[in-house]
């Protein structure tokens, strides 16, 4: 069934180096030894930190709820396998800076015992806003690498009575081919758990949008989704980033995501084809999401793979495992070379967002031998949002950020486009998330300056205020006095 959407041209993009053959022929290996001891960050996603309700020293089972979210936009946390709770601490951060966050430390029996997990005879006789509550109290976040919690955008598709829902299935990174391989083996899980989202939210049709240099994973998706004419399958260009929510849904519907606005506004929501997956587990058999499938590669592997792996794993099992040449290794990313985070070492856990490690060799990464530029124009041609990187790169220089956002800094995406094909190897990008951080810096001191501002006005008023307050008392009692100093001397003179 066609739904007649309207194909546009891809703007910008780069066709970069693939390097997935080393893993996208490989199944996904499920024999991944569970690790003596589990860090669980409580920071794996968008928004606010799950709180732990554990106490050191208790027991806990597989799947049970270790933290729960809080507010709105927050995601719970489980555990991932059974064991004890040895510690909650703050333990470094899988993040370029490796700085210290809150972090349970599971050790695990050996058990990997479950809860008992509450079974769903027909999830479509759920009322839709049933389905968004379990799918929150999954713990299900946006596996494309947003980590946006799922609950929330079901919520807003559903209330803003959204039409389409993309499945995002291009995993347009170098390297990863954890979403490939996941639809190659899971399609049918994949395809139900899009019905189910479609049924939370209260959407008609899916587009379940494959690059097409992932033959394998088409034909498997359009055979599971075959019986379903809601759910149409095609296959996009092979173009980074294809991936981008703004470009795919530009390339699919025909239509355009207004600056500072949803994609719900327009009738169109997006989700990840692992983050369909972890739904048909959660409706299905009641499992939140404990685990996901990693892309293990680069020159310094020896035996680069696909593997499921519970969250918590530190990298340094992940590397041993896959045998990786520590000698060899110059650079250790968390995700795709393009978008991903450089690691400054192996003692990081694997998260929610963690969708690939990559061990990379020197002679896979880019000369960084800067030169002056030679006004190519390269960057304005790839760049998907459209922007003037160099302009903007020029005005971070010297340090006129507001110059910088006015030409629309704010817009980067961070894709790494123009940073891959600048033939003087500026690093762009870095100069866009430097200035990004130092924005976000800055207004955050500059909001603290200001609620300090309040707090200090507020007390000021409040003192003048018991001042006048103190005034009004002593004229009062300054009155009272001569009041009854006169009505004395009265009595006095009557006498």
């Amino acid at each position: 069934m066609s739904f007649g959407y309207k194909k546009t041209l891809f703007r910008g993009g780069v066709h970069a180096d693939e390097h997935k053959t080393a893993t996208a022929a490989l199944p996904i290996v499920n024999n991944f030894p569970l690790p003596k001891k589990l860090y669980i960050p409580l920071q794996q996603h968008v928004g606010k930190p799950a709180e732990p309700l554990i106490m050191v020293g208790e027991k806990v089972l597989k799947g049970q709820l270790l933290a729960y979210s809080q507010g709105q936009i927050s995601a719970p946390v489980h555990a991932p396998s059974s064991g004890i709770i040895v510690d909650v601490n703050d333990y470094p951060a899988p993040h370029p800076s490796a700085l210290p966050i809150r972090t349970i430390v599971l050790e695990t029996d050996g058990k990997d015992e479950w809860i008992k997990t509450q079974l769903v005879d027909d999830p479509f006789q759920l009322r839709p806003e049933e389905v968004s509550l379990r799918v929150g109290a999954a713990g299900i976040v946006g596996l494309g690498g947003a980590t946006f919690p799922t609950a929330v955008k079901l919520n807003m598709g559903r209330e803003n009575r959204v039409d389409t829902l993309i499945i995002n299935g291009s995993e347009c990174e170098p390297y990863l081919c954890c979403d490939d391989r996941l639809m190659q083996e899971r399609a049918g899980e994949i395809i139900d758990g899009v019905r189910l989202m479609l049924h939370g939210m209260e959407t008609e049709s899916a587009v379940v949008a494959i690059e097409d240099n992932k033959p394998q994973a088409y034909k498997a998706m359009r055979a599971a989704a075959e019986s379903y004419a809601q759910i149409q399958v095609i296959q996009i260009p092979t173009r980074y980033p294809m991936g981008w929510d703004r470009q795919l849904i530009r390339y699919v519907t025909g239509k355009e995501v207004p600056v500072g606005c949803r994609s719900s506004e327009i009738g169109v929501t997006i989700h990840n084809v692992g983050t369909a997956y972890a739904v048909h587990k959660a409706i299905r058999y009641g499992q939140p999401l404990l685990n996901r499938v990693v892309t293990v590669a680069g020159g310094a592997v020896k035996r680069p793979m696909n593997v499921e792996v519970p969250f918590g794993t530190l990298i340094s099992e992940l590397f041993d495992f896959c045998e990786v040449d520590k000698e060899a290794t110059a650079r250790i990313v968390m995700g795709g070379p393009m978008m991903g985070d450089s690691l400054p070492h192996t003692s990081l856990p694997t998260v929610k967002a963690t969708s690939g490690i990559l061990a990379l060799t020197q002679s896979e990464l880019k000369s960084s031998d800067e030169q002056p530029c030679i006004r190519c124009a390269s960057c304005v041609s790839v760049c998907p949002a459209g922007l003037r990187p160099l302009d903007m790169a020029n005005n971070i220089r010297i340090n006129q950020l507001d110059a910088a956002v006015d030409i629309g800094l704010k817009d980067c995406i961070s894709c790494g486009c123009c940073s891959y094909i600048c033939p003087s190897n500026i690093p762009l990008v870095q100069y866009f998330k430097y200035a990004s951080g130092e924005i976000v810096a800055r207004q955050q001191a500059q909001h603290k300056s200001e609620q300090t501002k309040k707090l200090i006005d507020a007390r000021n008023v409040r003192m003048e205020r018991i001042a006048q307050q103190q005034r009004e008392e002593e004229l009062a009692r300054i009155a009272a006095k001569a009041e009854r100093e006169r009505l004395k001397a009265e009595q006095e003179a009557l006498v």
